[in-house]
């Protein structure tokens, strides 16, 4: 038989499938692949469900609390009322009758937006920085290890102060922003080194040799290998802008506002909280709030590490 005899049907590398992807069949597989396993992942770890329930807990403060609830006025109620003794004020006041839950429930969203922001900004920039620098090699690597070296090698908590000084910010989204300038040179660092050895797999490989875009390896063979620790990262950085926001409102370095935690902890250790039984509350819900907070976020990056992993995907597929 001559190759001319040959139908283009009867050679197995034309078949085409008969069979064609609905928009509906495209929509179940992705929220199958990007809701459901991972719902199902988290579900199954004990501490996920906590983190999750605390983090959510402290967006709907964040949002449904503030909603429900009128700002606090001075002298609400009488000067230094204690927690649980009326349900007007189940927390108690401060010295100059504000209700204390509705000053914490009115700090939450721009300390939840401010977080979100400079997370954001952190595991955006060490992720790109660090991707590329591993996966380009040559000039363009040692450009952004110089600038990643020089990132680490300023002082952060100095750099921040002298902006926030400086710009004096109030929107939370740039004050987020600034509170994470420094912290993305890390990231960067360690994962150019994990993404040098990711490109010499053999999947990378041969990807490259079939000429497929940089880019295109990057977002479907390099960052899936990655993303375990770029989201431990995230939770990490969260921690970090809140702890050096609660410190620095209480310096009173940042804009100035009650229902800031960092600023009710510094009026009440002012007022002599911590030697005073009377007081004792007015410092200790703010510092409740942050450790709760911070735990709920330790929770979640210790737990995910598993939406990646395939064996344990495997196991939560339909």
């Amino acid at each position: 038989m001559s190759d001319a005899s040959i139908e283009a049907e009867d050679i197995p590398l034309e078949v085409v499938s008969d069979v064609e992807q609905t928009w509906q069949g495209t929509a179940s597989d992705l929220l199958n692949a990007y809701v459901v396993v991972p719902g199902k992942i988290l579900l199954d770890d004990k501490r996920a469900i906590l983190g999750f329930g605390i983090v959510l807990t402290y967006v709907l403060i964040g949002t449904v609390g503030v909603w429900l609830l009128e700002p606090t006025q001075m002298w609400a109620g009488d000067r230094l009322e204690q927690p649980f003794q009326s349900m007007e004020h189940p927390l108690g006041t401060d010295t100059q009758g504000r209700d204390l839950m509705k000053l914490l429930v009115f700090g939450t969203p721009p300390m939840l937006l401010l977080m979100l922001s400079g997370g954001l900004f952190v595991v955006t920039v060490g992720t790109l920085v660090g991707t590329v620098a591993g996966f380009s090699g040559g000039r363009l690597d040692e450009a952004l290890s110089t600038m990643t070296d020089v990132a680490l090698t300023i002082p952060g908590l100095p750099l921040i102060i002298v902006l926030t000084v400086t710009l004096k910010p109030e929107n939370p989204v740039l004050i987020g922003v600034l509170l994470g300038i420094n912290g993305w040179g890390g990231l960067a660092r360690n994962l150019r080194s994990q993404v040098l050895g990711i490109r010499e797999e053999d999947y990378v490989e041969a990807s490259t040799a079939m000429g497929v875009s940089t880019g295109e390896i990057l977002l479907k063979d390099v960052l899936p290998n990655v993303m375990p620790y770029v989201l431990y990262n995230f939770m990490s950085s969260m921690r970090g802008v809140l702890f050096t926001y609660v410190g620095l409102s209480y310096l009173s370095v940042l804009p100035w506002s009650v229902e800031n935690w960092g600023i009710m902890m510094d009026m009440a250790y002012s007022n002599g909280a911590l030697t005073s039984a009377a007081m004792v509350h007015w410092i200790i819900w703010p510092i409740v709030m942050v450790a709760v907070l911070s735990l709920g976020l330790i929770l979640l990056s210790q737990s995910t590490d598993k939406l990646f992993n395939p064996r344990v995907r495997a196991r939560h597929q339909d």
